[in-house]
């Protein structure tokens, strides 16, 4: 019996791309890509992908075409497809946000009662503006939406905001936050069996990447009178090895921690004995 492939996709170019990409290459996954390719094959694992302009990757999950999709939360909610949101996958953060002119005499939402907004995602706006009661004429453009006020197509604009230097440079200030996104992973809703258990076999490698991002091991050379209470510092996933040294009196303690307590820790474990503290990233870590 032939084994199901997976159909992945994926954008086909930009930041989003590139972290894709660096996911699956994480998770062991290896394909070839370049800029003209809009399809490939993973030669170690039973997916292929698909490379495609992110608003077409729900209509095609939706559809059937593509298994699976990772884009940003906007262009799921915005184009309102009958998927499933199967993990959101903690990078490509932004925000939509509304952003004026500096010169427009802003107090609140409602000094958009009237006004013009341009922006690439009218399903998000228009509920935004909506649920506080304001009545706007929304102007649906792609591409460059920062000049609209400048040309005079619009009082304001909605758009992705990640560090807020392209609305400084067309002299636009953001004035209200309107949805935070981030990537996720989408699938069609009516999958097979067969396809459902390649997927949960794909999550386990996903989590171990996850997972492993977000802690560091660290070694430590320890006097043995300190090493009670050095363990007691160290969170660890079940407790901290500890590994005799040659020289006597000593021990090689190894744990795994957070990278939020990091350096907390660190500081605690060094004031309490120890030495040579060696920090080593992790590339998978399965629980």
């Amino acid at each position: 019996m032939e084994q199901p492939i997976i159909k992945l996709a994926i954008q086909k170019s930009g930041r989003l791309s590139e972290k894709s990409i660096e996911l699956l290459k994480n998770c062991g996954i290896k394909f070839v890509s370049n800029s003209s390719r809009l399809k490939t094959q993973a030669f170690n694992f039973p997916m292929e992908i698909l490379f495609l302009r992110d608003d077409d990757i729900p209509g095609y999950v939706a559809d059937g075409v593509a298994d699976f999709g990772i884009l940003g939360m906007n262009e799921i909610v915005e184009q309102e497809q009958n998927v499933t949101i199967i993990k959101k996958l903690g990078f490509s953060k932004c925000r939509l946000s509304i952003a004026v002119p500096n010169d427009f005499e802003y107090t609140s939402i409602k000094s958009l009662e009237g006004k013009r907004i341009a922006t690439s995602y009218p399903v998000l706006l228009r509920n935004y503006l909506k649920q506080n009661n304001v009545n706007a004429e929304i102007h649906e453009i792609s591409g460059s939406v920062e000049i609209a006020p400048t040309i005079g197509l619009a009082d304001a604009i909605c758009d992705l905001v990640s560090t807020g230097g392209t609305l400084l440079i067309n002299g636009l200030r953001e004035v209200e936050e309107i949805y935070k996104s981030e990537a996720a992973l989408i699938g069609n809703s009516n999958l097979s069996p067969e396809k459902q258990a390649l997927l949960e076999k794909w999550q386990l490698r996903i989590d171990a990447v996850e997972k492993a991002q977000n802690n560091k091991y660290i070694l430590m050379n320890v006097p043995n009178e300190a090493v009670e209470k050095v363990c007691t510092l160290l969170p660890g996933m079940k407790s901290p090895t500890i590994i005799p040294l040659q020289e006597k009196g000593w021990s090689s303690v190894h744990s795994v921690i957070n990278e939020d307590k990091f350096w907390d820790i660190i500081e605690q474990v060094k004031a309490a004995g120890a030495e040579g503290i060696l920090v080593c990233p992790i590339e998978q870590m399965i629980l």
